[in-house]
């Protein structure tokens, strides 16, 4: 099996064919609108883990003056730069920031962490570059679900049978790669929210907001077995504070 970034680079279209340009209801109806509120205000914003760059050029359009976009896959940033809108992208990982202290009001990582194996150094990079009193835009695959093991389970030793999600060993680290559709290949790091929630908090980050949304429609009409598990989130949002030096 190729290493991480091989598979990111390998799979890149299936990102930008399957989750931006209005392909995928998550973030059309969820995802971008809870990114645009909580970036509205914000002049200079980071999108850590840009992909082709829907959230940065989303914030330039919330009127941002300065965002860039970093991700350590080329195919992606290239994309990125022939896609515009007035961000600016580069290559770069999220446990290596080429920026100064202090360079920008507002960081976003939109589901992005629970692919990066450096965890605690991407955390320290995040908090770094943030000025005092700058918000850190947090967004994970709610680790609910990204539990070793979890899935659906169609129950019928019990009457009437019942359909439910199962949540695996919920406190182990895995990383894991999975096949999410025939063929491709992605990486997988399942923590549990602590292990976020403390190492931001040792890198000065103060959480101000925790948001688990339910899933929004267009999701469920498109997975209509899901409704039996709408209360499950699959989003899990952490807005964060950079605590004054």
């Amino acid at each position: 099996m190729a290493d991480d970034l091989d598979l990111w680079e390998t799979h890149a279209s299936w990102w930008q064919d399957g989750f931006t340009g209005g392909a995928d209801p998550e973030y059309e109806e969820q995802i971008l609108p809870l990114a645009a509120d909580l970036l509205a205000g914000y002049e200079r914003v980071l999108d850590v883990g840009t992909g082709e760059g829907q959230v940065a050029r989303l914030a330039v359009d919330g009127g941002a003056s300065l965002v860039v976009g970093i991700d350590p896959t080329s195919n992606q940033i290239v994309e990125a730069d022939r896609r515009g809108g007035g961000a600016h992208f580069a290559r770069a990982g999220a446990d290596s920031l080429p920026f100064p202290d202090a360079s920008f009001d507002a960081v976003v990582a939109c589901l992005v962490f629970e692919h990066i194996e450096a965890v605690d150094d991407a955390i320290d990079e995040v908090a770094r570059v943030l000025r005092p009193g700058g918000r850190f835009a947090f967004f994970l695959n709610h680790p609910l679900l990204q539990t070793p093991g979890s899935g659906w389970v169609d129950d019928f030793t019990v009457d009437p049978p019942e359909h439910y999600w199962r949540i695996g060993p919920y406190l182990d680290e895995d990383e894991t790669v999975e096949e999410v559709e025939k063929d491709v290949f992605i990486p997988f790091i399942h923590r549990p929210m602590s292990r976020y929630v403390n190492a931001m908090s040792e890198a000065g980050l103060v959480l101000r907001r925790m948001l688990e949304p339910r899933p929004p429609e267009g999701f469920l009409e498109r997975a209509p077995a899901y409704r039996s598990a709408a209360s499950v989130p699959r989003l899990l949002v952490l807005v964060a504070e950079r605590e004054a030096r």
